[in-house]
């Protein structure tokens, strides 16, 4: 294996979480430091990747030819091998067929650098942890280069193995630094997100013992279309259908996406989790189950999919009106927050629905004028429902660090003991106000951009659930007011004098460059939208 820009992406981080491990634990400045360096070293490497990704400065990668399809058959699903750029392919376990193969395309290049740009901020914020604090740097790198494995695979092995390993550094760190109730919250979320991934475990394994490869870019021009590989047609056990099969297997891997999206009523984890959980931890509870339905379960079963995208609709209506209904409901800022996130990710599964529901109907009928709008619909909706993704990591993140910083210096996140905070924190007040207008979607913010092309392309497919949907936004509204209403306005409250509740040099850094980012992308969009259209364009020709 070459040790190439994306691997460096990836393993520089264990590398640093190694080098912790070992350092003096007296030295908490040293640590600090080594922890920081690495996540800005992997964040120049990510912003780098984007600039060649852009240019297409990578030469494409040739596959073995073991690896090449025996039949492209009518349609290939994947136009150009040219969908993903920068890959690097090595052998890795050659007796199943499995391998070290990485690659970014417009959907894995935006969460790659959300993952680059979040990582050395929570570490900024962690600051101020003294318990222990070698480790805890050391878990939230592994937990960097555990998401990252994710994002850049193309292998489905290797896509699993860095899937589970994400979530065994975030029970850690709740259930050793997180709050009072920490060890209720980090069991519930491991056992939940543990048994979507027995199913998606047997799926993976199922499809490479069918197919003979667990090759990404080889299964997305055979396994949707039952043709041949390495000679031999793709068959089913047990005397069942291949498309039986093939359900039972997207249900699986499904279920396991929907569990870490986390999509309604799979979400129960997420409340307890977030609230229990560190700041940073908080932060960095990346969007790995929306990412895992556009790279693995609709690709390579997009007539399963597209069988099952109505029930996805509805289930991401009902989370988008019941999560904005549960956040105005709290009176923890953290749980609120926590339920606000179960709506707007009910957008993303919206848009995810929509690009299901379309997706098997592009690929397999020759485009022909009705035909046509549907595809600038599809494509408008995909292109916002990861656009959304990036965007909402980045406010979700900012409002989990105000959060945690108020908690830190006060002791509680309750709203209804709270009151007048304009007069002793202006600052944080501010940036209160910022971000949670940023979070309910106004115009000139980076939520506004994604918000409305995931609404205005899925409108044309689920038009009625886009319409019920609406109301999650108006609701969304409300909750946010109430924040601001709670924590800044009124009188201030005499058990507050005296106490410094004004946002931090550190963590007015910290925030500075979500800031930045939400007015860019609000304003200027392109620069990273014009890499995701270019793969959604891609995928459907």
């Amino acid at each position: 294996m070459q040790l190439d820009l994306i691997s460096s992406i990836v393993f520089l981080p264990l590398l640093g979480a190694g080098l912790l491990v070992v350092l003096p634990r007296a030295n908490r400045d040293l640590a600090r430091a080594v922890a920081f360096g690495f996540s800005l070293v992997v964040l120049a490497l990510a912003a780098y990747l984007f600039i060649v990704y852009q240019r297409g400065s990578c030469a494409p990668l040739v596959l073995p030819a073991a690896l090449t399809p025996v039949s492209a058959g009518p349609r290939v699903l994947l136009p150009s091998p040219a969908v993903f750029q920068c890959e690097n392919y090595a052998p890795f376990f050659p007796l199943l067929g499995a391998s070290w193969h990485v690659g970014v395309d417009g959907l894995g290049l935006a969460m790659v650098l959300m993952t680059a740009i979040l990582t050395p901020l929570a570490i900024m914020i962690s600051w101020d942890i003294k318990e222990r604090l070698n480790e805890y740097l050391a878990l939230l790198l592994v937990m960097e280069m555990a998401v990252m494995g994710v994002f850049v695979s193309l292998d489905l092995l290797m896509f699993f193995i860095f899937y589970e390993l994400s979530i065994v550094p975030t029970f850690f760190l709740i259930n050793q630094w997180g709050g009072p109730n920490r060890k209720a919250a980090s069991f519930r979320f491991f056992l939940y997100i543990m048994a979507g991934s027995l199913g998606l475990l047997l799926s993976i394994q199922m499809i490479g013992a069918l197919s003979g490869t667990f090759d990404l870019r080889a299964l997305l021009t055979t396994w949707p279309n039952n043709l041949t590989l390495q000679g031999q047609t793709i068959s089913a056990p047990f005397g069942m259908s291949l498309q039986t099969v093939k359900l039972i297997a997207f249900g699986a891997i499904s279920l396991a996406f929907a569990l870490k999206t986390p999509i309604w009523p799979f979400h129960t984890w997420l409340p307890d989790t977030q609230e229990q959980a560190p700041t940073a931890a908080s932060m960095l509870l990346f969007k790995v189950g929306a990412f895992g339905f556009l790279r693995l379960a609709v690709p390579l079963f997009p007539a399963e999919a597209q069988q099952w995208a109505p029930v996805l609709a509805i289930l991401a209506t009902i989370g988008i009106v019941l999560g904005a209904l549960s956040a105005y409901g709290q009176t923890s800022l953290r749980r609120l927050i926590a339920y606000s996130t179960v709506g707007h990710m009910g957008f993303v599964a919206l848009g995810i629905a929509a690009f299901a529901a379309v997706y098997n109907t592009i690929l397999t009928k020759t485009p022909a004028n009705d035909l046509v709008e549907l595809t600038r619909s599809v494509t408008l909706a995909t292109n916002g429902a990861i656009l959304q993704m990036f965007t909402h990591g980045l406010t979700a993140a900012a409002m989990f660090l105000l959060a945690g910083a108020l908690f830190r210096k006060s002791g509680t996140d309750d709203l209804n003991r709270f009151g007048g905070l304009w007069g002793l924190a202006p600052a944080y007040g501010a940036l209160l106000v910022f971000t949670g207008m940023a979070s309910l979607g106004l115009p000139g913010l980076s939520d506004f951009v994604g918000e409305f092309q995931l609404v205005a392309g899925t409108w044309w497919i689920f038009p009625f659930y886009v319409a019920v949907a609406m109301i999650g936004l108006l609701i969304s509204g409300a909750y946010i007011l109430k924040v601001i209403q709670k924590i800044l306005q009124g009188p201030i409250r005499e058990e507050w004098q005296g106490y410094r509740l004004e946002i931090t040099r550190l963590e007015l850094v910290a925030m500075a460059p979500l800031v930045v980012i939400t007015v860019v992308t609000g304003l200027y969009p392109n620069w990273i939208v014009t890499a995701i259209n270019a793969t959604v364009t891609r995928l459907f020709g």
